[in-house]
This record gives structure tokens, C-alpha cells and sequence, in this order.
């Protein structure tokens, strides 16, 4: 009899699998670099995306990349991540970066926006032409709640992004993973939790949407699974 890790090793790579056959997010040749923030998502999709490239169908190379806001007090262990790297063979891109505070735009807005900035510089510096990031299904599921409350269009975070200025595209091959399945795998296989959470992580739009879904869902149980299956509907995960 399977274990529960295995069990849900094969469901999580069964729904990776399953996105990036859906929105083609993988092709022979590929270098991807991986965004490693430290949280229990990205080091779930370094992990599956290493184990489908030993496969080699596709054949695609591996890249991982940390960056510290130096003037946001949280933290992941360093150690922790380039021990973690280190076991999947995986090269590891510590980045060190900060921004200005602003008093027209929240402190995380500047903080993903100089994070995707350090992100896009170091993939063309190494010649990568996709960044994976770890979002899941639950993620986009908050983005279109918030996009349809504050800027009146139903629409979410894609599985594939391709960018227009440079020859790089986004890609999220864990858009069809719920988030409880990864939050247990990462209790199921002792991934270290970050030193320090994000001060700002509690007051973020994002935070509220999952407040609100919760009390739809006090209303409608199947209220999270009619919002996927709307996303899934309006085929707004690929864009260009």
C-alpha cells in the first residue's frame, strides 16, 4: 500500500503534468529559471520541475533563483535553500535587491516589482527563456476575485505569459494544484518554513480575498469550484 506522500506526490504530479500538456509550458530546449522564494509553493514546483527533467521528455535545464528585499523584514534560510538546491543538483541565484518607499504605491507593489525586475535581468543574463513561478490553483482563484472586485473584469493570472518586450514567458505549472495538497506534501516531507513572514503578508488585497472566499463558502460549498470552473470556461489562462 502507498503511503500518504506518495499518494500525494503522484496527485500534485499528476496535475503538473496535466498543465503543462494543457498550455504547452514546456518544450525540448527550454531553460528555465525557477523564482525560489523559500515558501512551501516554490520549493513544491523546483522539486517537480527537477523530477520531470531527469525524465527528459521534454528536454528542458533547471535554474533556481532567491531574491532578498534587503529593507523587507523576512527572511528564508539561505543555507536551507542552497542545501535544498544543492540535493537536486540544481544551481542556486541569490540575488540581493531593495526599493524606495513610495507614498503613491504600496510597499507590495514595489517589492514584486523589483523582484520580477531581478528576475527577468538574470534569465537573460543566463540565456533563459521561461521563469516559473509557483503559484496554484488557489492563487488564481484569488486573483480573479480580486480583479472582478476592484477592477471590474473577470480575469486571473495565466498559466503562460508571454511577454512582449523580451523573449521571455511566464509560466505557472502548478495552476491545477490545490493548495492544501502542497501544504501538506511540504509538512509530509519537512520543508523548512521561512525565518520570518512578511509584515505586509496580512494586509494585502490577496489576504482579504481569502476572507471573502471563505464566508462565499459559508454560503455556497461548492462556491471555490464554480469560480475554477468559470476560470476554466472563459479560457483566460494562456496570454500574449
Amino acid at each position: 500500500m502507498k503511503t500518504e506522500v506518495e499518494l500525494l506526490s503522484r496527485r500534485i504530479s499528476d496535475n503538473f503534468v496535466k498543465a503543462f500538456t494543457t498550455y504547452h509550458l514546456l518544450q525540448d530546449g527550454d531553460r528555465v529559471l525557477v523564482g525560489l522564494s523559500g515558501g512551501k509553493d516554490s520549493l513544491c514546483l523546483l522539486e517537480m520541475m527537477v523530477r520531470r527533467a531527469r525524465i527528459r521528455h521534454p528536454e528542458f535545464s533547471v535554474e533556481a533563483i532567491h531574491v532578498r528585499m534587503d529593507n523587507v523584514d523576512y527572511e528564508a534560510s539561505t543555507d536551507y535553500l542552497q542545501t535544498f538546491c544543492r540535493d537536486l543538483e540544481v544551481r542556486l541565484h541569490v540575488v540581493h535587491t531593495r526599493f524606495e518607499p513610495s507614498d503613491s504605491k504600496p510597499a507590495c507593489f514595489l517589492c514584486s516589482w523589483n523582484r520580477r525586475k531581478q528576475m527577468f535581468n538574470l534569465a537573460q543574463e543566463l540565456g533563459c527563456n521561461k521563469i516559473a513561478l509557483g503559484h496554484h490553483k488557489d492563487d488564481l482563484i484569488y486573483t480573479a476575485l480580486m480583479n472582478l472586485t476592484f477592477q471590474g473584469r473577470f480575469s486571473t493570472m495565466p498559466a503562460i505569459l508571454h511577454m512582449r518586450r523580451m523573449p521571455l514567458s511566464i509560466i505557472r505549472p502548478l495552476c491545477f494544484v490545490d493548495e492544501s495538497d502542497i501544504a501538506r506534501y511540504a509538512q509530509l516531507r519537512d520543508y523548512r518554513p521561512q525565518v520570518k513572514r512578511c509584515p505586509h503578508e496580512d494586509l494585502t488585497n490577496r489576504h482579504r480575498m481569502t476572507r471573502l472566499l471563505a464566508d462565499i463558502e459559508a454560503i455556497n460549498p461548492e462556491a471555490r469550484y464554480s469560480i475554477w470552473k468559470a476560470i476554466l470556461h472563459d479560457d483566460i489562462m494562456i496570454q500574449y
